[in-house]
């Protein structure tokens, strides 16, 4: 490298006849273009070499492309710095800017790092499978601490970067140590935010909610699509989205019908007359679970739960594997059972009972009734 680095330096003196801040210029760009150029020249042989292999290898190469090429710039320039006639205080700009730029660098590794291993992690969960509670577990966990982590190193590295500034140390430190009365009050002033980053990371630690679980807010029923560091997106029923900050998870009371198990037993109510067949809707009801596709082989069951003065309520209780199929099948035990009264049972379906007196009334008195 230094005998390159030596006739690099006797070639740039014969060209004296330039101008030093124009041949400076001139190098320093011939150093970014060849770093450029060499990039790309490798990073489309190494996007061969891996085309032919799984989905991560091509991620990765990827994810990599901007590192590698801001690293190969920073190279570039160092060596082009090392042979261009530069003044004192032009290379110890110079310098700094590279100093800059590795600082950066290290960061976006540290960042690329991070997604590259997160991925990795995950891939042996999937969340598309029947029973995914530990999948949705471990993803919540590591997109909250992820998100966590990368605002860390972001936070780390713009500080470490202002520190190599004499005129502005004091605030990387700062920035650092989260010391003195502009870090109160940038603390104070920052507390929504700060409020919701520690909520975040009790989220990840005690999992109240984690990905794709059916939950009830604010009287809504819908499903938690995305966790961020710092709100929750609710995927309603309706493929409305409700966004809520993660304090929200800690402060309130919420429903979670997935937090255990995504098992659900679901609820039919019906109403019916008093002359009722219980024991044959008690059976047909679990036809109705058996020839289902929905039902779980787990919960069927038929109890009459309240007397009123015209009908009785009858609650009918079926399960399934998850929330959404819970719902369809409540939906078609509804429709079955009604079905199945209205035509062996017609008289248990609810009548007033000014109706049911006149049908014990003789003609006669009917008629004179009417008159």
């Amino acid at each position: 490298m230094d005998t390159i680095t030596l006739g690099a330096r006797r070639f740039v003196a014969t060209l004296y006849w330039i101008p030093s801040w124009l041949l400076s210029l001139l190098i320093l760009a011939a150093g970014v273009a060849l770093a450029v150029l060499a990039h790309r020249v490798l990073f489309r042989i190494g996007t061969r070499l891996v085309e032919d292999r799984d989905l991560f290898w091509r991620s990765l190469m990827q994810r990599t492309e901007g590192p590698t090429r801001l690293a190969m710039i920073i190279i570039g320039l160092a060596f082009a710095a090392a042979i261009a006639p530069l003044t004192g205080g032009q290379a110890d700009a110079l310098r700094h800017v590279l100093l800059v730029a590795f600082i950066a660098l290290v960061g976006w590794v540290l960042r690329t790092t991070l997604h590259i291993w997160t991925t990795i992690y995950l891939r042996k969960f999937k969340l598309d499978s029947e029973d995914n509670l530990l999948a949705r577990k471990h993803t919540t966990q590591s997109r909250i601490l992820q998100r966590m982590a990368g605002w860390l190193i972001v936070i780390v590295t713009i500080a470490a970067a202002l520190m190599t500034f004499d005129g502005v140390r004091q605030y990387g430190v700062s920035l650092l140590a989260s010391a003195g009365a502009a870090g109160l009050v940038l603390g104070l002033a920052l507390q929504p935010v700060l409020k919701n980053l520690v909520a975040g990371i009790q989220l990840a630690v005690t999992q109240p909610i984690r990905l794709e679980d059916a939950v009830i807010v604010e009287g809504e029923w819908g499903n938690v699509e995305e966790v961020t560091s710092t709100y929750v997106v609710i995927r309603l029923w309706d493929w409305r989205r409700m966004v809520l900050p993660l304090s929200y998870f800690l402060e309130h009371p919420f429903q979670n019908w997935t937090r255990e198990s995504s098992s659900l037993i679901g609820t039919a109510m019906l109403h019916v007359d008093y002359t009722a067949p219980v024991d044959a809707m008690r059976r047909k009801l679990s036809e109705i679970a058996a020839a289902s596709p929905l039902w779980d082989r787990r919960v069927v069951n038929m109890q009459v739960t309240e007397l009123r003065a015209e009908t009785m309520e009858v609650r009918m209780l079926v399960s399934a594997s998850n929330a959404g199929r819970t719902f369809d099948l409540r939906c078609e035990v509804r429709e079955k059972m009604i079905a199945f009264l209205q035509r062996d049972y017609p008289h248990a379906l609810p009548r007033g009972r000014t109706e049911i007196a006149s049908e014990g009334r003789p003609e006669g008195a009917r008629i004179a009734a009417a008159a």
